[in-house]
């Protein structure tokens, strides 16, 4: 019945809009209901009457409905366009696109405004101290070499190597002539090769020169720039793995170990089958006699006979 309604009324509206076309109206597309004052506009893409968003209406919306606010409950804006839709005040989609449109701009607002919060000015960065293996070392020789700093750093730890360079990642600083400042940059494997290198190179002597060895820490030059960072492929991804491997317990393996193919000898015509017919315990006075004279040339294992093969193998 209520559908019935709605299609006699939209005919109604129609045959009012042609009449006053009839009549010399001014615009055919807006019709004011004479019973409460509500105007209407037609949709040419619906074919149908839509209540005229006007400045009157929306005071009538408001007062019947409400203002939306941001803390306004989700339910209660749908409990109440359902009852528009209902009672027939709320004819359209404009005036429920008001409000929501509103809601979209102060969600999206409040999204930047999360987001412009997460951003960090650029500047000092620390690297966890958990995860720091770098220590940075001054009062170095001014003559000193870069393996003589690897021996050094070496007494406290595996030193990382670069994955790709195979190189280690060890570092003396130098001024703009060349020469060296006396400081460098150490990076270890581990972790617990820092608190070695804390407590045993701190205040070591080398050639009169004094150490200092403080754990690292870094510091952002100039503005970052995400085009110069380099990007880690697969290749070095497997071999930083294989390096970490360096720290795993294998057994040495014995040098100059032969294969058993090496250690296996075959010695033809050494009976004939017919000799255990008639005694079979000279099979074990053949398997004793050929131990015996193959343990001066080193340790058996093990001695097969096949007293039944025509080659008469051993």
């Amino acid at each position: 019945m209520a559908d019935n309604d709605d299609f006699y009324e939209q005919l109604r509206l129609q045959q009012l809009c042609q009449e006053r076309e009839a009549a010399g109206g001014l615009d055919p597309l807006t019709y004011k209901d004479p019973s409460d004052g509500t105007e209407y506009e037609w949709d040419m893409d619906k074919k149908a009457w839509f209540p005229k968003i006007t400045d009157d209406f929306l005071a009538m919306y408001h007062a019947n409905y409400g203002i939306h606010t941001e803390n306004a409950d989700d339910s209660t804006t749908a409990n109440e366009s359902t009852k528009a839709q209902k009672s027939g005040t709320s004819k359209g989609p404009k005036d429920a696109e008001i409000p929501m449109k509103e809601k979209i701009q102060t969600e999206a607002a409040e999204q930047k405004g999360k987001g412009e919060k997460r951003k960090q000015d650029q500047g000092w960065f620390n690297v966890e101290d958990q995860r720091n293996t770098n220590v940075y070392v001054t009062g170095l020789p001014l003559d000193l070499t870069n393996d003589e700093f690897v021996q050094i750093m070496s007494k406290c730890g595996i030193i990382m190597r670069d994955p790709m360079t195979e190189e280690y990642k060890v570092k003396l600083y130098k001024d703009k002539q060349g020469n060296l400042k006396g400081d460098g940059l150490c990076c270890y494997l581990k972790k617990e090769s820092v608190g070695l290198a804390l407590k045993l190179l701190d205040d070591y002597e080398i050639r009169g020169y004094r150490l200092h060895v403080e754990c690292a820490t870094f510091e952002l030059k100039g503005e970052y720039d995400a085009t110069k960072k380099r990007k880690k492929s697969k290749d070095y991804r497997k071999k930083l793995s294989m390096q970490q491997k360096q720290l795993d317990w294998r057994p040495e393996k014995k040098a100059e170990v032969r294969k058993r193919f090496e250690r296996v000898i075959i010695i033809k015509n050494m009976f004939h089958p017919s000799d255990f017919e008639e005694d079979p315990l000279v099979l074990n006075e053949i398997r004793e006699d050929l131990r015996s004279e193959c343990e001066k040339f080193g340790q058996v294992k093990k001695v097969l006979i096949f007293d039944v093969s025509n080659t008469k193998l051993v």
